[in-house]
This record gives C-alpha cells, structure tokens and sequence, in this order.
C-alpha cells in the first residue's frame, strides 16, 4: 500500500509540480475563533449554491400570468404571476422543496451577516493595512455584491412584500436626476410592474452575480494565502512568522468540522424556523402595500433612511428633484461604502505608515479607530431601528411622529456620543495597563505598616501578559514635524497624525527603548531562500 501510494505521489510529480505543495500544506494558520468568521461566510455560501441549484430545477421566472391550482387551498383558484405560483409549488409540492427555500433564506442572512461581522474584525484588528489593502478592497465588495445578491433573490418570488420592495426600489430609481426615468423603465421593460423584472434578476441571481461573487472569493483566498495570515501579538508572535496550526492535518479538520457545523445549524434552521412564507402575504398586486412590510436586515438601513428624511424637494427648470429619496437611498449608501474603500488609504497616509503589518492591533491601542468602528455600528442601528419604526410604535404604543423626530436626532448625535465614550474608555483601559506595568497586579493580600497604615501587595505582571501590553502590534510611525516653509497640506496631514495617534502607541515601560524591525516586503520575500516566514510550529 505504501509503495502505491510512493508509486502514484512520484508519478504526479513528474507531470505536476506536486512536490512543491508541501509548503503549502505546512502553512500556518492562527487557531483564534475571530479567524473563523471568514470560513463562516465562505461556507454558508456554499450552502448557498447548494440549495441554489435545487431550487433552479423548478423555479420559473415569469410575470406571465395563470390561475393557482395548487395544494395551497386558500389561494386556490386565484391568477397569479408564474414565478409565484411556482414558488408555491415549491414549498407545497415538490419534496424537500420548503426546506430547501428555507435553508437557502437562512444561508443567504447569514452569508451578508458573516461578512460584515468578519469585515469588523479586520477593521477593529487594523488587518486592512499594508500589504492587505487589496483583500480589503475585495471584501467591501463582496459586501455589496451579497447585499445585491439577496435583494434580487428575495425579489423573485414576486410575493406582496418582495413587489413592495421593487416598488420602492422603482421609486429610487426614478430618484436620480436627469436619468433616473431611463434607468426604471429600463430595469422594468416598461411602466412599473413591467413583465421583464423577474426574468432579469433570475439571471443576475443566478449567474451574473454568483460568478463575481465566486471570482472575488477565490482572488480573496489566494491573496490571504500569498500574504500570509495575520495573528495577535504574543511571545514568539512577531511581524515575521505566522504561529499556528499547518494547513494539514490540522487546520483542514477543524474547518470541515466548522463547515458540518454550519450546514446542520442551516438545516435545522430551515426545518423548524420559519422565513419568508410567501403565501400568507399573496401575489403581488400593485394597488395593494402588505401590512408592516420589513425588509431584510442587510438592507433595512436603507429604509430607515427614507422614512427619517423629511419631505424635501426641489423644483428646478421644470424638473423636481426628490431629496427625500435621492439623499438617503442614493447619495448615503454610494458615500457610506466609499468611505469604507477609501479608509484604509486614508489612515496610511493620514498617520504616514507605509510599513507591512502582519500583527494585529487590540481596538483599545487604536482609540480613534475604534471610536469610529463603533459611530459606524451606532448610525447603522439606529437607521435599521427607523426602518420598523412603525411596529416599534405600534408595539410600544408610543406617537410614530414623536419616534421618527427622537430618531431623527439620534442618528446625528449618538454616533457622536459613541466615539466620544469609546476614545475614552479606550484611552482609559490604556492608562490601567500601564498602571499594571508600572506597579504589578494586585495580589488582595492587605499588611499593616508599623506606622499603623495599611498597603497591599503587587506581583508582576507575567511575562505573555507584559509582552503584549508593552508592544502590541508595531507602534504607530512616529509624526513628521512639518518646517517652517510646509504647505497646508503638510500642515493639515501633520495636524490629522497627531490626533488621529493620540494615546495610541503601545505602553513602553521607562528605559524600553526596543523597537521591532520593519518588515520586508513580500516581493523580497518571495525571492528569499531558505526556510519560509509561515514555517513555524503550533503553538
């Protein structure tokens, strides 16, 4: 059996460049359950496809209108378009057909929440920085393709809350100056509802966006694999090695037991939860709104926005320009996701830090960034909190005009509040750590001084712990001072480093003076010889 298998690995060798994987195999990959949020995605995408290509078998994507005669009673008889009523020949007729549209739903949230929960990660980690800014590029764009991705798949099913949901996407369309009015007629195949709308998201839903979808994921993972993984400072963690688990056998078995995991959890999810009951909300019709219409979560920021701006307009040379829709469902997300393209740039050239990075940061090290991780997290809460607003104040029995004004004011002043409260608290937590460095930990035991005082004893702090508190990732690049004859752009730059590093280098006990090397590049490591920065052992 060896022999065989000696007989086989030597004939691929010579037709492949099979002996060259074995650093491959070997890569190392940190163990910390942060890291896995990535692999959460990846496979409930998966999933995705899975269930996808079932329920492809017997979608049909038309507005072509017939008459139900189904095994769902109440809706016996009724016209419909053909997309619905095969949607509900799928939960009612074909075999596993519920739970594959359920499974499919619930994988679709979780895929749009794992990616934003993984995006956090890497922005509160600092693991967007050089030379990851591509990676991070390609992730905010998998974000908007999923977001895309779900809308048009919860469109299809041409139910009362998906047609409210195109109905309003219409109305944003005609939204936009000048074009807005080509844009829906276009998108439609003519007045709203058209007949060509399903049949055009079926394709994007299918094809179109999956394969980008499946493009980036592939550039994503092979540039993580290229870059090498980031990792949490510690003894024997440094910006030139990577300490964890090899690719084989070890981290291959926990992520496929993640990968199991994550397809029971969808299944029972989709067996037991309910989602998207397209038949108690009827076909769409487009003189009827369904009552207390949600969106999903990952896009009911957006309408949170539309239902907090007021009713502003304007009328310009005969044309009307609608700012209640333009502003918020327009101009706020096209800026919200340019800031988040353009934010790794912004900070390496506000801060000057053009070094590699392979560690990653805590979120207190970086106050400023933190606080505005967290002002993101609160604006975006309170938007999708507007977005119900209705049921919260059905629910509470509060005035829906009184809400929509307190929200109106938190949206502006609580992201405000939060990085205000988070630089604080993080500046804060810092200042304790060096208390500690300086003074030990405390060790509860309380003496009496012969002066009839009374002091309590410290021990050190040990030596993983005082490692990461005194260094933490590489410090922030020390400020340039701007001379005499600088520009504005000198001086508003040197102004922004300030601010942007106050409190935020690592802790240095007095007479530390060590200083971490900087990096080499990975194209100068791509040429080194000898043994390689990921070949290290588990930890």
């Amino acid at each position: 059996m060896r022999r065989a298998a000696e007989r086989t690995t030597w004939a691929l060798d010579e037709r492949s460049p099979v002996g060259e994987t074995g650093g491959l195999l070997r890569k190392a990959f940190p163990g910390h359950w942060s890291f896995y949020l990535g692999e959460l995605a990846l496979y409930s995408f998966v999933v995705l496809i899975l269930t996808g290509i079932y329920l492809t078998l017997f979608f049909k994507p038309s507005m072509t209108e017939v008459v139900y005669n189904g095994s769902y009673a109440p809706l016996d008889g009724m016209r419909m378009s053909e997309a619905f009523a095969s949607t509900l020949d799928i939960s009612f007729d074909v075999r596993g057909g519920l739970l594959m549209r359920q499974m499919h739903h619930w994988a679709a949230l979780v895929f749009a929440a794992a990616i934003g929960v993984h995006m956090l990660r890497i922005f509160f980690t600092g693991a967007f920085r050089k030379p990851r800014e591509g990676n991070w590029v390609i992730g905010v764009t998998l974000f908007v393709l999923a977001i895309a991705e779900g809308f048009a798949g919860y469109s299809l099913p041409d139910d009362l809350l998906s047609g409210t949901g195109l109905r309003i996407a219409q109305g944003i369309m005609l939204s936009i100056p000048i074009v807005g009015t080509y844009v829906a007629m276009f998108a439609f195949g003519g007045e709203f509802p058209g007949e060509e709308i399903i049949g055009r998201l079926f394709g994007l839903h299918i094809l179109l966006l999956p394969g980008l979808l499946l493009a980036l994921v592939t550039i994503h993972l092979i540039l993580v694999f290229y870059l090498k993984h980031t990792q949490w400072a510690g003894l024997g963690k440094t910006n030139r090695n990577v300490v964890g688990k090899p690719m084989l056998p070890q981290f291959a078995t926990s992520s496929s037991g993640l990968f199991f995991m994550v397809f029971g959890v969808l299944a029972v999810l989709g067996g037991i939860a309910q989602i998207n009951p397209v038949w108690l909300y009827g076909p769409y019709r487009p003189d009827l709104v369904s009552t207390g219409s949600q969106p999903d979560w990952y896009v009911g920021f957006l309408e949170g926005a539309l239902r907090l701006i007021p009713p502003w307009e304007t009328a310009i040379a005969g044309q009307t320009l609608m700012w209640n829709v333009l502003l918020p469902a327009v101009v706020l997300p096209a800026a919200l996701f340019a800031v988040l393209y353009a934010y790794p740039f912004i900070e390496a050239w506000a801060t000057g830090d053009r070094r590699e990075h392979h560690l990653c940061d805590r979120p207190r090290d970086r106050p400023v960034r933190t606080g505005f991780g967290v002002a993101g997290i609160v604006f975006y809460g309170v938007l999708l909190l507007a977005g119900g607003n209705d049921i919260v104040a059905l629910t509470f029995r509060v005035s829906l005009n009184a809400l929509t004004w307190v929200l109106r004011v938190a949206v502006i002043v609580l992201p405000v509040l939060a990085f205000l409260v988070t630089k604080r608290v993080c500046v804060a937590l810092r200042d304790a750590e060096h208390e500690r460095l300086t003074e030990g930990m405390e060790t509860g035991d309380v003496r009496q001084t012969i002066e009839g005082g009374y002091t309590e004893s410290h021990r050190p702090v040990e030596a993983e712990q005082r490692h990461v508190l005194e260094r933490g990732s590489l410090p922030v690049a020390p400020p340039r001072e701007p001379g005499a004859s600088a520009d504005k752009r000198t001086r508003l730059r040197s102004v922004l480093h300030k601010w942007y590093t106050a409190s935020s280098h690592p802790q240095r006990l007095p007479g530390d003076a060590e200083e971490e090397a900087p990096v080499e590049s990975a194209a100068q490591r791509s040429v080194q010889s000898g043994r390689s920065a990921d070949d290290s052992r588990e930890s």
